[in-house]
């Protein structure tokens, strides 16, 4: 099973826009990374978002190029803050490839629980509108298989 972490792409500032929606940049760069993504021949059935506006429209514009098979989920457990372990809990027996699109420090510490069992590890750098692919090895062991940044996808 292939977990996908992504961090929102770049979005306004609340000063401009209260909902903050992506700026232009970040859809760019998202549309970027989601061509990269079709390329290489991924696909998603399951993809889950916080809600926010800017983690909805970066779902959506990756929905689109990983011909994701369910529409899209809003999930109430991928806030910035929200705790991790409810949703390594709710991985573990997960059999179908799921991407989840959130925040940090959310997607920080759910990439490093996985990965070494400490979510405070920080072993991740994630980048607005980057992707981690997590593959799963058993119930609880999970390993790094790729993530890919805006620049390496040409944006």
């Amino acid at each position: 099973m292939k977990l996908y972490l992504v961090q929102h792409g770049d979005a306004l500032e609340k000063t401009a826009n209260p909902d903050r929606p992506l700026s232009a940049s970040g859809r760019a760069a998202v549309e970027a990374v989601g061509r990269m993504l079709s390329h290489a021949g991924i696909t998603v059935p399951t993809i889950g978002h916080s809600g926010k506006t800017r983690a909805r429209q970066t779902a959506e514009l990756l929905a689109e190029a990983v011909d994701a098979g369910e529409p899209l989920q809003e999930r109430k457990d991928l806030s910035p803050n929200d705790p991790v372990e409810i949703v390594r809990q709710t991985l573990r027996y997960a059999e179908t490839d799921i991407m989840l699109v959130g925040h940090l420090p959310f997607m920080g510490k759910l990439a490093s629980l996985l990965l070494t069992g400490d979510e405070y590890a920080d072993v991740l750098a994630f980048q607005k509108g980057g992707v981690a692919c997590l593959e799963r090895q058993d119930e609880v062991r999970w390993h790094l298989a790729w993530m890919v940044v805006p620049e390496l996808a040409g944006a």
